[in-house]
């Protein structure tokens, strides 16, 4: 990474990101049609967060081991953070193909969690990549094209059910719709063809002399890596720890909205739930489908927006709207009983979903050293995941015995900790880089 890395055009950061579209269409997968399969699969309700435990998990081991590795590896011909993109794609395009042909709750989970070590495989040096690959200047562009691609690849992933569900008949004898085997064989497509394409068109930037002495300085033990993430959590910038409150409150409601989200709809607009009636749950899981496709497609939509408004009013002001946006959305959403309503609360969710993607690293990039940003990103992913865990071991217990099994009020509960999370991220300290401060100055 050169001290004075040049600009890149607007479809050299489209094609440097392309990659993470087919990571996003997996994770839409994962947001979506999981759950549901959870449930044809016949698990309870108040199982579902326990068994959501893979996503997070992986995440918190994966994404700063991955992350640590390849700010110390460099191969002329693979380069830095190549070769774990590659990886992870190969073996997430496996495992979404084999998903569908689960015959026990037990298989889905054991491939879900390869399924998810793959994927944190595979984005966590996406983030790194931004910032190895464009000026200070194009952060912005950069985080916020992969928010635009995650839009995409999520909106793809939900309209393929909704569209799958409506021309393919039919279940497997394990009780798995045939409409999903569609989705998840598009998904396997998708996600290594859009990595290849980033992995084809984009080449990294060589390390300095100062970076390739850095490299080398590493002992290649086995325990560096988590010698290097200890010490980076030790030294962490101020600006993180104020961001891992707003992700506290953020993710642990987000989690709880993907895991429910079917089942609010089933309540409020079928009057139903999937026990008592299976047929009508299946109608309100394609209509979630189609729900947070709609959601996804706002933020492709708004994704690039959101970059000239945060040049404009400042990363942590548009973050703040966006919040709270999202969490009115959520106190409304499980009160609605018009179907055709429901894209209403989540248009401002998708608005949020877009700042969720790239701003908050805007609020954070300029206080986290150059040759530790793949480190600094995984220990980012860390602050997403520990929430999501402690979700998953606590939320079970809270639905079932001080919300009633109410999938509703579950609902509202995420959108009442998204507005919490709007409060906290007013306290976040946000530090230009040197790059901007010379241009805010008028240097070169």
């Amino acid at each position: 990474m050169s001290a004075h890395k040049p600009s890149l055009s607007f479809w050299q950061i489209v094609n440097m990101n392309f990659g993470f579209f087919g990571i996003q269409y997996s994770f839409g997968l994962q947001q979506t049609a999981i759950n549901p399969i959870y449930s044809f699969l016949h698990a309870d309700p108040e199982q579902l967060p326990i068994l959501n435990l893979a996503g997070p998990m992986t995440g918190l081991l994966i994404q700063p081991l991955i992350g640590a590795l390849s700010d110390k590896t460099w191969h002329p011909r693979w380069g830095r953070r190549k070769p774990y993109f590659l990886i992870g794609a190969i073996f997430c395009s496996l495992c979404l193909f084999a998903f569908p042909f689960s015959s026990t709750l037990w298989m889905a989970v054991g491939l879900l969690w390869i399924l998810d070590a793959a994927n944190n495989t595979a984005m966590e040096p996406y983030r790194a990549f931004v910032a190895d690959k464009l000026p200070a200047s194009q952060y912005g562009m950069g985080f916020l094209t992969q928010s635009f691609f995650t839009g995409l690849g999520i909106t793809l992933a939900n309209l393929s059910l909704f569209f799958f569900q409506g021309n393919i008949l039919g279940q497997s004898a394990s009780g798995i719709p045939y409409w999903a085997y569609g989705s998840f064989f598009v998904g396997a497509v998708c996600s290594i063809t859009s990595v290849l394409w980033s992995l084809y068109t984009t080449p990294e930037i060589p390390p300095t002399e100062q970076e390739l002495a850095y490299i080398r300085d590493n002992k290649h033990g086995a325990l560096q890596p988590f010698i290097e993430i200890a010490d980076a959590i030790k030294n962490m910038p101020k600006a993180m720890w104020q961001l891992a409150l707003v992700y506290l409150f953020q993710w642990y409601a987000l989690f709880i909205y993907w895991q429910y989200c079917s089942h609010s709809i089933a309540q409020s607009v079928w009057k139903t739930n999937s026990v008592d009636n299976p047929a009508l749950y299946e109608e309100a899981v394609g209509w979630t489908g189609l729900i947070n496709g709609w959601y996804n497609i706002v933020t492709f939509l708004s994704a690039f927006g959101l970059v000239l408004l945060a040049k404009k009013y400042g990363p942590k002001k548009v973050h703040f709207m966006c919040l709270i946006l999202a969490g009115l959305g959520l106190l409304a959403f499980a009160n609605i009983e018009n179907k055709h309503l429901l894209f209403a609360p989540m248009t401002g969710f998708g608005i949020a979903w877009a700042s969720m993607m790239g701003v908050p690293y805007m609020l954070v990039v300029g206080s986290i050293p150059k040759e530790r940003f793949g480190v600094y990103m995984g220990i980012i992913n860390m602050m997403i995941v520990i929430p999501m865990i402690i979700q998953t071991l606590s939320f079970g217990a809270i639905y079932k015995h001080l919300l009633g099994s109410n999938p509703g009020v579950a609902i509202m509960v995420a959108g009442g900790m998204l507005l919490v999370a709007a409060a906290a991220v007013l306290r976040i300290q946000v530090k230009q880089t040197d790059e901007e401060v010379r241009v805010m100055g008028g240097g070169h």
